[in-house]
């Protein structure tokens, strides 16, 4: 059986993949359900039910592979376009996770379960953490940002987490706000270079609520400057400067929330793949080839190739 370290779009496409060439994977996530930074918000506020794409706010291809996959979730009602954000920006449907849940949906994930250390044993791998210390694994494979990589493979794999330690992520505060009625703003899209690096009327996506919902996320700099703050005054500050951006006249919302991705945009190591068969460990995720959600699909996919090749 192969272990694979979490279930955001690389690992679930590892996973797929692996599981399509015949082998058995056990997938660990920390996360409640799938998403990673691909994850949706669901609820109720005073002014009707909202949803708000939080992480990844579309998706483009340009890989034949990809472009392939995507035209499959679209003939499976997952994912429609989004001419809002570009000529070839595509959201999943009725969420931004729903191709995740399609591929994890027969797939052997354990959420709520943390890997802390990974020990090379006779046997094969073992991974232990709170409430979990499970071993035989022929091979592992981490599918997480790139600091946790380098911290998780810091004492079995030096080389690979020196990789990934040279490539760090940005992080970005994100605010979710819903509002009584459609703010005066003309485009369903905000792009600055100040504060608000973008904000995107949630409401205005295929399949969602018609509670007009904005999703606003802050600059690298500014989610830097206020990263170690509470969520509440951060949600206000962020909504703040939104008004001011957009040119708009304050009004209070009827709901507002923020959540902090410390590891929201990903580097880039340049490497297609981290595999090594002799000590049967490897690594995928969008920090080996740039910030995109084809880049996590892609790389996962490619490490699943080199480890159906060589282990058996």
């Amino acid at each position: 059986m192969i272990a694979i370290v979490g279930a955001g779009m690389a690992g679930l496409a590892c996973a797929r993949a692996l599981e399509d060439a015949g082998h058995r994977t056990a997938l660990f996530d920390k996360g409640r359900k799938a998403g990673g930074r691909m994850s949706c918000r669901e609820g109720t506020s005073p002014a009707g039910p909202v949803a708000f794409d939080h992480g990844a706010q579309y998706m483009t291809g340009r890989d034949p592979a990809f472009l392939a996959q995507l035209a499959a979730w679209r003939a499976a009602g997952l994912v429609a376009p989004w001419p809002a954000a570009g000529p070839e920006a595509w959201v999943g449907v009725p969420g931004m996770n729903a191709p995740l849940l399609a591929l994890g949906r027969d797939l052997p994930v354990r959420w709520g379960t943390r890997v802390e250390a990974l020990v090379r044993e006779e046997a094969g791998w073992r991974l232990t953490g709170e409430g979990l210390d499970e071993g035989g694994f022929r091979a592992v494979l981490t599918a997480i940002p790139a600091e946790q990589t380098a911290t998780l493979l810091r004492d079995c794999a030096p080389d690979f987490a020196g990789i990934a330690g040279r490539t760090p992520s940005a992080p970005c505060w994100t605010a979710m706000a819903a509002f009584p009625a459609r703010l005066p703003i003309g485009g369903d899209v905000l792009r600055t270079e100040g504060a608000v690096a973008w904000a995107a009327r949630n409401s205005a996506k295929p399949d969602r609520p018609a509670t007009e919902a904005w999703v606003i996320q802050a600059s690298p700099g500014w989610s830097r400057t206020h990263l170690e703050r509470e969520a509440p005054p951060v949600a206000d500050a962020l909504l703040a400067e939104f008004f001011a951006a957009a040119g708009i006249a304050a009004t209070a919302p009827s709901a507002l929330t923020a959540h902090r991705w410390r590891y929201a945009k990903s580097g880039a190591a340049e490497r297609a793949t981290m595999w090594d068969p002799e000590r049967g460990i490897g690594a995928c995720g969008d920090w080996l080839t740039g910030p995109r959600v084809e880049n996590a699909w892609l790389s996962g996919r490619r490490l699943a190739e080199a480890v159906a090749g060589s282990v058996g």
